[in-house]
């Protein structure tokens, strides 16, 4: 593998770096005290290409390749990973998810609004008793002709209330089981279509984090992506791609706190030296940096797989059961190397710390990771 990157790479490397660090770490600490949404940031986000980066520039994408996605998710993740997920998901789950499988109508319809950031989405497969296990959906949409009547309720949507358009998964014919489902495009304002409060959650706090209760929602059949009964197939291929977003979150969250920390052990004084020059401090130091390194070569082969329109499903499941362990693990020592600072909110770290446990959690857990990669290893 060669992961010298080209020019291109590199200038949207190097833009994401200069937006995340001029204007995203102004307001950070606030924005997660408060919860926050950032709603001017991801508007500017939109305007400087990151919310469409891989969609064609036909349907007002960036036209840019997986690769160039990760290196921007990563500086943007350093810095604000509540601006992170939004972006992760709109590019991974909702713009590209549409590209793939969506009509044309769909593409002019809801796409070139996507892609461009004048709007943005929500994938919404969670539900309270259907997470990890999406073939158990409670919520249904039974066909009426010409229209899906839509009922239930999901939660842990990320942009739920931000959002204007929304994926949805739903069981349409439950004796079909998992080939029963279907993925539907519900707008906001939809009679019946209710966002529910906001989670106050321990991490990514800025998130736009809300349940979405269905009730008699009429959402029209040109709506349906795919044919019909294709909602699983489309929800799991969909969740493939979003690995590689999120463990590009994590390995932001984990380089960021890295460079906290390493910055902080050169200004430090203890025992009349700067602590980076304590062998306890550079065994740290050395354990973050080789972890670090690691997690962003996985994501990268994910991502170059991705490119080259090869199988990318066990690549990715590695990269971010890798990266989100990477960043739990690196967080802590980052706080840990902070000492009493590290535990107050000015130095970062601790926020960073709190962002990084949710990336072993959404796009599947650890375990269920794991679950992909042997089924993977076992084909």
């Amino acid at each position: 593998m060669n992961f010298e990157f080209t020019e291109e790479q590199l200038a949207v490397r190097d833009a994401a770096r200069d937006f995340a660090q001029n204007e995203l770490l102004t307001g950070v600490i606030e924005r997660d005290e408060k919860q926050i949404f950032p709603a001017e940031q991801v508007k500017k986000m939109g305007e400087l290409g990151f919310m469409g980066m891989m969609v064609d520039p036909k349907y007002n994408g960036g036209g840019m390749d997986s690769i160039s996605y990760v290196l921007a998710m990563e500086e943007i993740s350093k810095i604000d990973a509540s601006c992170s997920v939004a972006m992760s998901v709109n590019n991974s789950l909702v713009c590209w998810g549409l590209e793939k499988y969506g009509t044309e109508e769909q593409k002019q319809k809801y796409l070139t609004r996507l892609a461009s950031g004048e709007v943005i989405g929500a994938f919404c497969l969670s539900e309270p008793e259907a997470g990890s296990d999406a073939t158990s959906q409670r919520t249904t949409a039974e066909d009426k002709g010409d229209y899906y009547l839509l009922n239930g309720t999901k939660n842990w949507i990320t942009n739920g209330n931000s959002a204007e358009f929304y994926i949805v998964i739903a069981q349409t014919d439950p004796e079909k089981k998992h080939k029963g489902i279907n993925a539907l495009i519900v707008e906001k304002g939809m009679d019946g279509f209710v966002v529910g409060k906001k989670e106050n959650k321990l991490g990514i706090r800025g998130s736009d984090t809300h349940s979405l209760m269905f009730t008699d929602v009429k959402v029209p059949k040109e709506n349906r992506i795919g044919e019909d009964g294709f909602g699983f197939k489309f929800a799991m291929t969909t969740l493939n791609g979003g690995r590689i977003g999120i463990a590009s979150q994590a390995l932001g969250i984990a380089s960021g706190a890295y460079e906290l920390a390493l910055n902080y052990s050169k200004e430090r004084k203890a025992f009349g030296k700067e602590i980076s020059q304590h062998q306890a401090i550079q065994f740290k130091l050395a354990d973050m940096a080789t972890s670090i390194e690691a997690a962003r070569l996985l994501c990268l082969n994910a991502a170059s797989l991705k490119d080259q329109g090869k199988d990318f499903v066990q690549a990715a499941a590695m990269a971010k059961l890798f990266a989100s362990k990477t960043a739990m693990d690196v967080t802590v020592e980052a706080v840990q190397v902070h000492g009493g600072y590290g535990f107050v909110k000015e130095y970062h770290v601790e926020r960073l710390m709190r962002d990084a446990k949710i990336t072993q959690i959404y796009e599947g857990t650890s375990e269920i990771q794991k679950i992909v990669i042997s089924r993977e290893l076992l084909k």
